[in-house]
């Protein structure tokens, strides 16, 4: 049978695919051998990719809601929808009128990561709100103010490390986050074998704590205390060795004196850690060749999640593991802006402006996703009325969804570019459906920055479109043209896109004409002192899309093209990461700022946790992490329904005998935002004092077309949170170690 490849967009792993065909139907899914990057791995997910890609309650036509009722019209007619309905609105009440909010998915797909900034310039609204402050925004603070860009991640070396420390991370189920490594689980053993050393910190026994050669069951919510008492054992032992980094830093000693109050002995009551156990672990650490510290949801997702991470990272420069091969280095995507000479730059900001109800600061353009309902609620100047998701679903991924799912059903106006019915897209008045993944080209724009090793794949759609189906990222497209009719151009420096019904190209060729309009004047770009429309005329590919992603690689640090990917199914290698440091660095001193001061000016906070040791019997909730799910997005697949993959409420065997809780009976949850009623599993894979509840959860709803989700629904962990609790620097909600209680149902 033909075959053709793909790579896979379910999760950060990236992993590439061999499909068969029959005819226009996926039949079935391998890993691709030849992959340069994945190798023939594959996971559960990826093999479930054709019952996915065929899951009939896949939205095919575009719906308009009409008389109360969504029914599907042709395209045209729901574009013209949203061209009659936005534009009085944001003349009426100004363009912060519109809110957007960006779901997970859009970062696994060519549309999400190309159109949606000119989406929002197009619609010039400040009201943006994304997955990131339900998950990583504190690791783009951290980097944001030590190295002067958001984006600038560095990743663990995990390939070529002698020590791994992982805190609040799950690869083994989650495939990896922040840290794009196809096979996670093999390179965790091929470490182990190498006679390297892992260490998981986690309250619960997760499969990855399972291999670990020590699991350190730290009380939820105490990471940040953890890693400062580490940096203190560093420091006070004279372990500290930064190596050539020491020429790129400032501000060591003033770390120093800032962790002087966060002795192992200190904070061992309050991570529920004893102090020799700490002391050894920084001991490790300072004494392996080469050692990268490695956090993820369990310590973002919390109170002190910025901080938490911002230790991460001086643990890291402290060792000097920072940009060292085995340490943890900073990806090189074939799409990145050619590296510019070392030197200061602009530096990251914090708070430039807030939101109008609650006056959470902006981080990275993006508002609190925890603000969105009352935002919505709120009147007054500046309220949002209208709207637009891209694969989101934030009425399950969000604290208190039952208060967002009644602000949306209040909107003047709501668009969704999504291909399902769910518990957000219900409430929409047009929805636009994407095609099945095996249609749409894929290029992993996003996670190749935070990839284990350098490299670059594309891969064209498999089969071609139904003759009623549009391309995502001509979707996009005509959203973007139709909020622009009789508004702003999308760029100052270029002419209105005129009307929605003027071609997609047109929202293309704009985006090509303003980035090569900057790079032409840039002296270290491949283009520099070049004609711009002599540029253009180079670039290949049959779509818009295509060519700008072209443009991209033209301009980017290897000098690829598109026709060099192409020629490569496979992808290409561009090796194991190197060092990058000073020139990635945009600082205003063109150094790494070690304390910087806003996460200076909230320390006393969590000093204030040293003596925060919650009360005997007292219980938190943990999330966790499937290997068969990715948030609420794939409980509609059969294949990946079933086993260990139950929304069910993990106690400790301890806790359940002092609570009267029994195996598969069932439990009442209650939080500060609701209560739920869950079954229950008694296991010891959560510690004393923890219980745990899985995400993305809760297909209850009426009015979706989920069918498969529904008949198997579980509870929505976030409804027992009222939104209230967030890490102050980053917006993100905290989502794990807070405090419920638990009662057996009678």
């Amino acid at each position: 049978m033909p075959t053709a490849l793909r790579i896979c967009p379910l999760c950060e792993a990236t992993c590439g695919l061999t499909l068969t065909l029959d005819g226009s139907r996926v039949t079935g899914a391998r890993g691709d051998r030849d992959d340069v990057f994945s190798q023939g791995f594959i996971c559960p997910k990826g093999a479930s990719f054709p019952e996915i890609d065929a899951d009939p309650d896949r939205l095919r036509t575009p719906m308009v809601r009409k008389d109360g009722r969504l029914q599907e019209v042709p395209w045209a007619e729901a574009f013209d929808t949203i061209a009659a309905r936005i534009r009085p609105i944001v003349e009426e009440h100004g363009p912060d009128s519109v809110g957007i909010v960006l779901g997970n998915p859009n970062v696994h797909t060519m549309a999400g990561a190309l159109y949606p900034p000119l989406l929002i310039g197009a619609l010039r609204t400040r009201n943006l709100f994304t997955a990131s402050t339900l998950d990583q925004m504190p690791k783009h603070v951290s980097s944001g103010l030590l190295f002067g860009d958001p984006l600038a991640v560095p990743v663990p070396d995990l390939d070529r490390t002698d020590h791994l420390l992982v805190l609040g991370a799950n690869p083994l189920d989650s495939n990896g986050s922040l840290c794009t490594a196809p096979d996670f689980p093999g390179r965790l053993k091929a470490l182990r074998r190498r006679g390297g050393t892992l260490t998981v910190v986690d309250p619960r026994r997760t499969r990855t704590a399972r291999l670990a050669d020590r699991h350190v069951a730290i009380r939820p919510g105490a990471d940040a205390l953890l890693l400062a008492a580490l940096v203190h054992t560093l420091f006070d032992e004279d372990l500290t060795d930064l190596g050539p980094l020491a020429a790129h830093v400032e501000g060591v000693e003033e770390v120093r004196t800032a962790v002087r109050e966060f002795s192992p002995e200190a904070v061992a009551a309050a991570c529920d850690v004893d102090a020799d156990t700490i002391r050894t672990l920084a001991r490790e650490l300072a004494a392996a060749p080469t050692a990268a510290v490695y956090g993820r949801m369990g310590s973002s997702t919390v109170a002190y999640g910025s901080l938490a991470n911002w230790l991460v990272d001086v643990l890291n420069v402290l060792t000097g593991n920072l940009d060292r091969p085995g340490g943890a280095l900073f990806p090189l995507s074939a799409t990145a802006p050619a590296p510019r000479p070392a030197g200061p730059g602009r530096g990251f900001a914090l708070g430039r402006r807030h939101s109008r109800v609650s006056h959470h600061p902006e981080v990275k353009g993006e508002l609190p996703l925890v603000a969105l309902a009352e935002e919505i609620e709120t009147p007054g100047e500046g309220r949002i009325r209208a709207v637009i998701t891209v694969a989101a679903n934030p009425v399950l991924s969000a604290p208190d969804g039952d208060r967002l799912d009644a602000a949306l059903g209040s909107l003047d106006l709501m668009v969704a570019v999504d291909p399902y019915l769910n518990e957000t897209t219900r409430h929409a008045d047009v929805l636009l459906p994407p095609p099945p993944p095996s249609r749409s080209a894929h290029f992993d724009f996003a996670f190749n920055s935070f990839a284990v090793r350098d490299q670059a794949r594309y891969t064209p759609a498999a089969v071609p479109l139904e003759a009623d189906r549009m391309d995502e990222c001509e979707i996009h497209a005509r959203l973007i043209l139709a909020v622009s009719e009789g508004g702003p151009p999308c760029s100052s420096e270029a002419e209105s896109l005129g009307e929605h019904g003027a071609p997609p190209s047109a929202v293309d060729d704009l985006a090509i004409d303003t980035t090569l309009a900057k790079a032409v004047t840039q002296e270290h770009s491949p283009a520099y002192g070049a004609d711009p429309e002599e540029f253009a005329a180079r670039l290949s590919g049959t779509t818009g899309a295509e060519r700008r992603l072209d443009l991209m690689l033209r301009l980017g640090p290897y000098g690829l093209t598109l026709d060099e990917l192409k020629a490569h199914p496979h992808g290409i290698d561009l090796g194991p990461l190197k060092p990058r440091l000073p020139a990635l660095l945009k600082t205003r001193s063109g150094r790494i700022e070690l304390f910087p001061e806003p996460l200076a000016a909230d320390l006393p906070r969590l000093r204030a946790a040293l003596d925060a040791v919650p009360e005997p019997g007292t219980l938190q909730l943990v999330g966790r992490r499937h290997l068969r799910s990715n948030n609420s997005w794939l409980h509609n697949t059969p294949a990946l329904g079933g086993g260990s993959n139950r929304c069910t409420l993990q106690v400790h065997p301890e806790d359940a005998e002092r609570l009267r809780l029994t195996d598969g009976g069932v439990a009442r949850v209650k939080g500060e935002g609701g209560e739920l009623e869950v079954p229950v599993e008694v296991t010891d894979g959560v510690r004393p004092g923890v219980v745990s509840l899985p995400h993305g959860w809760g297909h209850d709803r009426p009015g979706t077309r989920l069918a498969v989700a529904s008949a198997r629904p579980g509870v929505n962990v976030n409804q027992l949170l009222d939104g209230s609790r967030i890490d102050p620097l980053s917006g993100t909600a905290v989502l794990n170690g807070f405090p419920v209680e638990v009662s057996p149902l009678s």
